[in-house]
């Protein structure tokens, strides 16, 4: 190993809703995590990998720290909490409250946060959102609450602030090996991107009610041999019979429009054409089975 070389985990943690797969993508110049406006919408710690000649680093984007109010919801939170203990680098995001220097939600993280050894560093995003006059008491009240090694006001929408960002963390990353090839960008397979790009569709699209209760599960992916053609079969899971109903809309409007708008990210990933078939189907309350969470991926840690 060159001894020269430099490696290292940055955790991308904070609250629901603050930019942090967005910060993700913004880093790595690519679209890694989906995105939509509701809150707690990664559900899995999700990897983006730089590697430059003298260091690697692997940003992880974790799913929002929340009250958990199931089984998946706790899995969430338990793979935020041990992705800050084993990060080099912490990167805490956040994004100003309207009527305090520190959000409420953030309070018991920051808590939590404070008793982690090695680098962390403030991200406060969405700062095009705020007078800059709004920024120095947020940092005051941050830096009071947890010692942060460094703080760096951002969007991460707008891509301010982010080369600074970004050269502090290759600097502060500590000497390591390298742990992933040279043109690896992610290490989630095929499956679970494109079952993302579907659930971020869903999510966009389907009522208020909905979203939170969908899982998408891709059952094959094939490339023609004799055709520049990808063809991939998946499911989406609801809870409830009137979800499934949603799910597919009036004359299966909704389901057809969810299929069309994930297709062409699809085809933007494999620069292929694709052919996309869509089932729904009902599996009740799965976020709080064991059993479900299991088949699903998910840990289901107890």
């Amino acid at each position: 190993m060159d001894s020269n070389f430099k490696s290292g985990f940055v955790a991308i943690v904070g609250r629901p809703n603050v930019g942090k797969s967005t910060l993700l993508n913004s880093l790595m110049g690519a679209k890694i995590a989906i995105i939509t406006n509701k809150p707690q919408t990664t559900r899995n710690n999700i990897r983006g990998i730089i590697t430059n000649e003298d260091c690697q680093v692997v940003f992880i984007d974790t799913p929002g720290i929340h009250k958990p109010k199931d089984k998946l919801s706790e899995n969430m939170v338990k793979m935020a909490d041990n992705t800050i203990k084993d990060g080099d680098i912490v990167l805490f995001v956040t994004s100003p409250a309207e009527k305090s220097d520190i959000h409420p939600a953030d309070k018991d993280i920051l808590e939590g946060l404070a008793k982690k050894s090695g680098k962390k560093f403030l991200v406060i995003n969405k700062i095009d959102t705020v007078s800059k006059d709004r920024l120095l008491p947020i940092t005051q009240a941050y830096n009071e609450a947890c010692k942060f090694d460094e703080t760096f006001p951002i969007s991460a929408l707008k891509g301010q602030n982010l080369l600074a960002l970004k050269e502090h963390i290759f600097e502060n990353l500590p000497q390591g090996p390298k742990y992933f090839p040279d043109d690896m960008s992610t290490d989630s397979p095929d499956e679970f991107l494109v079952a993302e790009m579907i659930r971020e569709k869903a999510l966009y699209l389907l009522q208020e009610e909905i979203p939170h209760g969908i899982n998408v599960e891709v059952s094959s992916l094939k490339a023609r041999k004799d055709k520049d053609i990808v063809d991939i079969e998946a499911t989406i899971y609801c809870e409830k019979n009137s979800h499934k109903g949603m799910v597919i809309g009036k004359n299966g409007a909704m389901l057809k429009e969810i299929g069309t708008r994930a297709r062409k990210d699809i085809q933007r990933l494999y620069e292929d054409k694709v052919n996309l078939q869509l089932w729904v189907k009902i599996k009740e309350n799965w976020r709080d089975s064991d059993f479900f969470m299991r088949s699903f991926g998910f840990k289901a840690d107890k």
